[in-house]
Formats: structure tokens, sequence, C-alpha cells
């Protein structure tokens, strides 16, 4: 009898992983967007922590070597001009203030898991990211030199 019943009903839907051609095309919910950009700061800190060490020990070593700090954000640094290197040190800020931001959320959700619903993941996954592109323009703007 199982047999008559499995074989005239209708097939299940399949769903399958996203795969390379439709990642482009795929519209992402921001609370996965959050998520994945907290990997993503997640990395970009752990990469750039020698650059981080870096820069604390040469803008606190000596006055000498605090020009020679300042230097490779004015001039440059190793053939590479000053305007790049803030670019980098402002990828750094978003990383750090994001990955703060987002993780603030995170412990959030895990202490008030019974309370989380899609619309607030979705909200504070907005709020994170306003936050922390909001927040990096200000301190961008201070490292550029426009205030």
């Amino acid at each position: 009898m199982s047999e008559t019943v499995t074989s005239t009903s209708k097939k299940r839907p399949e769903f399958r992983n996203i795969d390379s051609a439709s990642l482009i095309s795929y519209r992402w919910p921001l609370a996965s967007l959050a998520s994945g950009m907290h990997r993503v700061s997640g990395a970009i800190m752990f990469f750039l922590l020698p650059f981080v060490i870096w820069m604390f020990d040469t803008s606190i070593s000596s006055e000498i070597s605090f020009a020679r700090f300042k230097a490779a954000f004015n001039i440059g640094m190793l053939g590479i001009p000053g305007f790049l290197w803030k670019l980098v040190v402002l990828g750094l800020i978003w990383a750090i203030l994001h990955h703060f931001i987002a993780g603030i959320r995170h412990l959030w959700f895990d202490t008030h898991h019974h309370h989380v619903t899609k619309d607030i993941g979705r909200q504070t996954a907005a709020l994170v990211i306003a936050l922390t592109l909001s927040l990096t323009v200000v301190l961008g703007a201070k490292l550029f030199g426009l205030y």
C-alpha cells in the first residue's frame, strides 16, 4: 500500500546549494550579509595584525619613529603613496567597527535567543550595517583630514 501512495504523490521540491553562476544575481538577506561581513572583517583584522603591530610600535617608540609613522601616511612608504596607506587603515577601521558591533549583536542574540524573530534579525542587521558604515565615514573623514 505504501508503494502506491508514494508513486502517486507528487515529487517534493528539491533545494540545492547556490552555484557560482547564480551567486552574483542572488539577493542576500540582510542578516546573512551582516553575518558574512562579520567573518570577512575578522579575516581582515587577522591578516592586518602585523601592520597594526607595526603602526603601534612605530607610533610610540620615539619622536623620530613617530615622525616616520606620520610620513608614511603623508608622503608614502615602500614606494606606495600615503593615500593608499590611508585606504588600508580605512579598511581596518571598517573591519574593527563592524566586527565589534556585529559581535555585540551576536552576543545579544545568544543571550536573548527566545525573543529573536526573523524581523528582529533583519532590523538589527540593518542597524549594524548602517551604524558601521556611518561611523566609518566619520572616522574616514578624520583620517583623510576633512575636519
